[in-house]
């Protein structure tokens, strides 16, 4: 498979991501590693507060934010709860013509089934990795992706600089269940909280909700379950923007990325419902009848 990416030159411009936090020197020490491969290189922060070893998270953050960077743009993302095993280190080139520097544990998931990745490259560790750091088996988000990623977006590699090629649709990804319509119900999955305001974002797109025929102001049936046990149900209203309801309120809208989310307006819908998120947490939408409520 092909893409526009595969002629894509990077373009001196790093983005990082971990769940290192920001409380001890880890991502300094990953900026000071790239800043020494070359000072020209623009150095950004995804986020750092991935919460430990939270590999889907990752994943739906990278794609939350790759897009809206300029092809050429270098990602390295390290949550990496099984660093010093024989999972593969890699550096992948999307169909959007972004690179991503990453353990090939499941981190791809979204970015692979959203964008496509066209070409996959194995790290080659005797010859990308900080001088005098191979006797460290644990902090490879310094030693081998920080560097990695500074010298690929520096241009003093490319990807078969990078070491061999492996087959892209073998990228490891978590399975998962797209949303569907039958009967005049979507069934979808909580693909993620929304961390600082508690809103519930689902893997539903905006096209699919379309089909149910519901306006703004209408009313939908909502049910979310864990494990196959309600935990919520409730008709709310679908809405253009949180104030499309009172304070205290629940709403159904259009998030970001387009797709389905839900809130409370002015509060925090996961924590008032004790909802998390993750393909075991399953939510159902159905229009309904509901009017107004005064």
């Amino acid at each position: 498979m092909t893409g526009k990416g595969d002629t894509v030159k990077t373009n001196n411009t790093v983005v990082f991501q971990s769940d290192f936090g920001l409380v001890d020197g880890a991502v300094s020490a990953m900026f000071g590693v790239a800043n020494a491969i070359s000072p020209q290189l623009h150095l950004h922060n995804l986020t750092h507060e991935i919460p430990q070893f939270d590999i889907w998270q990752a994943s739906y953050r990278l794609i939350q934010t790759v897009e809206y960077w300029a092809p050429g743009t270098v990602f390295v993302s390290v949550v990496d709860p099984g660093v010093g095993t024989d999972r593969k280190s890699v550096a992948v080139l999307t169909e959007s013509g972004h690179y991503i520097v990453t353990p090939d544990n499941g981190t791809l998931t979204h970015v692979a089934k959203a964008i496509g990745i066209t070409r996959r490259h194995e790290i080659e560790e005797a010859e990308n990795r900080l001088k005098d750091s191979q006797h460290s088996y644990t902090f490879h988000g310094r030693d081998v992706y920080a560097y990695t990623g500074a010298r690929l977006a520096a241009g003093l590699i490319d990807l078969d600089g990078v070491g061999r090629a492996l087959p892209a649709q073998e990228t490891v990804v978590y399975p998962s269940t797209p949303a569907r319509l039958e009967n005049g119900i979507i069934e979808a999955s909580v693909d993620i909280l929304d961390i600082r305001y508690g809103s519930l974002w689902t893997n539903c797109p905006r096209e699919l909700f379309a089909e149910l025929g519901v306006g703004r102001g209408g009313y939908v049936s909502v049910t979310i379950t864990h494990h196959g046990r309600t935990v919520y149900g409730n008709d709310l209203k679908f809405g253009q923007s949180f104030s499309d309801v009172n304070v205290g309120a629940s709403i159904v809208y259009i998030n970001s990325l387009l797709n389905v989310g839900l809130a409370i307006n002015q509060g925090n819908f996961a924590r008032a419902h004790d909802v998390g998120a993750g393909t075991e947490w399953r939510i159902s939408f159905r229009k309904t009848t509901t009017q107004e409520i005064s």
